[in-house]
């Protein structure tokens, strides 16, 4: 009785399955990619949220909102995270810098690993008594058409996302801040902060507090007027 011969996969069919493999593999990678980014976005969105309320109840219980930490401290070195001494006029080491994590009780980092950069009104952060109803910030916040979206603000925190453009590491290292306007605008330690919808070369998150919502906290907290 005979038997059909059986024969095995040719170079070229072997090519083909490979190139099929190497397809669908690269396709879930990408997408697993995809959902890691969306995923590490949501929980640093969160992060700022909790940051924004820390803010706030620092304040009730202070009356002044807390000082930067200094940014190229490397969180190995005693002190790191925790803000540097308000003054009369201010703050010690001036009014940018990280967020003072250890001070606030929150995590160091975003999501990607990187610190969030702060900045805070010299005249909401000096020594306490710090915050009245007259007090006035000097934020200024942007979209990418320089419209202004909130003034007078008090207090800015940014995380600069995936690409880290213009952030620091846990060692203090700062990443350069590439070459998005907007980005850089929010890396260039003076007043003014853009925040837009995300695109394929700004992936910034900000979060602030509005002087009437911080107000209102503190008035609600007994400790204004």
């Amino acid at each position: 009785m005979s038997h059909p011969r059986e024969r095995g996969f040719t170079l070229l069919e072997m090519a083909v399955v490979l190139a099929i493999v190497g397809f669908l593999l690269g396709g879930l990678l990408t997408n697993l990619g995809t959902m890691h980014s969306s995923q590490n976005d949501a929980a640093t969105r969160r992060q700022l949220e909790d940051i924004r309320e820390a803010l706030i109840v620092f304040a009730v219980v202070n009356r002044r909102l807390p000082c930067p930490a200094a940014p190229a401290t490397a969180d190995t070195v005693v002190g790191a995270g925790l803000e540097q001494a308000p003054i009369a006029g201010g703050c010690t080491g001036g009014v940018n810098g990280v967020l003072p994590w250890a001070t606030l009780g929150l995590p160091q980092t975003d999501a990607w690993g990187r610190r969030f950069t702060y900045r805070v009104a010299a005249g909401f952060a000096r020594s306490a008594p710090a915050i009245t109803l007259a007090s006035v910030g000097d934020i200024t916040v942007q979209n990418r058409s320089l419209v202004t979206i909130a003034a007078q603000v008090p207090v800015v925190v940014v995380s600069h996302g995936k690409d880290a453009a213009g952030s620091r590491n846990r060692a203090g290292a700062a990443a350069a801040a590439g070459p998005n306007a907007q980005q850089v605008e929010n890396a260039d330690s003076d007043a003014i902060f853009v925040s837009e919808t995300p695109t394929d070369t700004y992936d910034d998150q900000i979060t602030w507090v509005p002087t009437t919502l911080l107000l209102g906290r503190m008035l609600q907290g007994g400790v204004l007027p």
